[in-house]
């Protein structure tokens, strides 16, 4: 299953109690809370890139199954990780605490992050 598209943010859940416990400061928090974020794949075999536009800000990740790979965190920082597929169509990844799962079911992309007790999810659709 290929993750190659456009996805718009549809709904999220918990992202605000999820950003203050990453350490996200309240004006961040403020402004990303009712943005519409669009998520661009792009994927060639086992390679992706990602690019996250969030309003003005944008994250463009890079990485390749099975291998480390230094990564833009939420919080701006770089983390050093290893993004895994489960199935053909989950990306597993753990770092700094957070666990990332990004499932893919036709054209519904849903992430959750997960840090403690607290679960972000976030369901984009296809565009």
């Amino acid at each position: 299953m290929s993750f190659s598209g456009k996805y718009q943010l549809q709904s999220q859940e918990n992202f605000e109690s999820f950003v203050k416990a990453i350490g996200l400061p309240d004006d961040l928090i403020q402004k990303g809370k009712d943005i519409k974020g669009v998520t661009e794949i792009v994927q060639n075999g086992k390679h992706f890139k990602f690019t996250i536009t969030t309003g003005s800000k944008v994250i463009q990740n890079e990485f390749t199954l099975g291998e480390e790979s230094e990564l833009d965190s939420i919080t701006g920082e770089k983390v050093k990780t290893v993004v895994n597929l489960e199935g053909n169509n989950k990306l597993v990844t753990t770092f700094k605490g957070i666990k990332s799962v990004t499932e893919l079911n036709g054209d519904t992309l849903t992430s959750i992050l997960t840090v403690g007790d607290i679960v972000f999810k976030r369901i984009s659709k296809r565009i």
